[in-house]
């Protein structure tokens, strides 16, 4: 059988709105240059910091994007002059929004449909830890990890361990006391003892290797090397939100996965589809596409040793790779 090729992207995000653009649907005219510079230039300084907080919050880039569109367009009605820490004020205002709009999410998530995943996003998205040393923190692993946390517990973990907050600060973002927000960060780290994902010794041109033999295996059945990719207690976490075909359980097990993975029934939408390695969450990672739509996308955690995939997470839900572009 003649093997298909893989091929490789980069992918892309929708372009956001511009403070401009929503100023100009508030008013319905055309807006003086000047009197929004300093709006501008305080959007264009903040926008992806507020991002960063905000997907991490939430796992979803889309509700992050709404989160952050909010807390400017309330900023566009106030004195900047009045701000006396405008990076503070920004993380105050996306935090507490993220707070509200999980706590009112939780009844959604218990009754999802299946296995919830975050929404991955793009190696060309604006949020830059993803070209620095916070990349880590935007691992798809490391989202799930955050979803153990209850909403409280995610923002005192996150306002502390990733964007360095001292806890007088955190204190006034959350509405805790200091002595509370310790204990909070204290009981979080306890959670993620032993679970956070390994530093491995492969490098990622490894790891991208890794990914590409398993898209072949996938692509044309090959159990052998499926079965030399995958890490004996490997895991599968499917996410269809109930409007894709997949399972509704994580199946566990390399020799469970192996056999769903050769079954000709199974997955023939995704093997119809183009299939191209990229990044997502800062990982190599692939998307299945069709034209300009992106249908399905495979990420993954690895093992300790870096060599086999212990956890691969599908993400066929269509309403969270909306954002995603080829």
């Amino acid at each position: 059988m003649q093997r298909r090729r893989v091929s490789f992207i980069r992918g892309k995000v929708d372009p956001s709105w511009t403070p401009n653009g929503y100023k100009r649907i508030k008013s319905g005219g055309r807006l003086n240059i000047t009197e929004t510079t300093a709006f501008e230039t305080i959007y264009r300084t903040y926008r992806a910091y507020g991002l960063s907080i905000a997907y991490r919050m939430l796992g979803t880039y889309t509700d992050a994007e709404d989160i952050v569109q909010d807390v400017f367009a309330e900023l566009a009605a106030k004195d900047p002059a009045e701000i006396q820490n405008m990076k503070s004020y920004i993380a105050k205002a996306v935090t507490n929004r993220c707070l509200n709009l999980l706590r009112s999410a939780r009844k959604t998530r218990e009754e999802y449909i299946g296995e919830w995943l975050p929404e991955p996003i793009a190696a060309s998205t604006d949020l830059p830890e993803l070209a620095a040393e916070q990349k880590d923190t935007l691992s798809y692993a490391y989202l799930l990890m955050l979803e153990r946390l209850g909403p409280m517990e995610r923002a005192v973990f996150l306002l502390r361990e990733v964007f360095e907050y001292d806890y007088a600060q955190i204190a006034d973002m959350t509405g805790k006391t200091e002595a509370n927000c310790r204990k909070i960060f204290s009981r979080a780290k306890q959670q993620f003892k032993g679970s956070e994902p390994p530093a491995s010794p492969v490098d990622d041109e490894q790891r991208k290797a890794a990914v590409e033999r398993f898209a072949d295996a996938f692509l044309h059945y090959d159990p052998k090397m499926l079965l030399g990719l995958l890490a004996e207690d490997a895991m599968l976490i499917s996410d269809g939100g109930g409007v894709a075909r997949t399972a509704i359980r994580p199946i566990f097990s390399r020799d469970r996965i192996l056999r769903l993975f050769v079954s000709q029934k199974a997955y023939r939408d995704m093997r119809i589809w183009d299939t191209r390695i990229t990044e997502l969450n800062g990982e190599t990672a692939i998307v299945f596409t069709s034209g300009h739509e992106v249908k399905a996308a495979f990420c993954f955690r690895f093992t300790e040793s870096g060599n086999r995939l212990q956890h691969l997470y599908m993400i066929k839900n269509p309403y969270k790779l909306l954002h995603l572009r080829v």
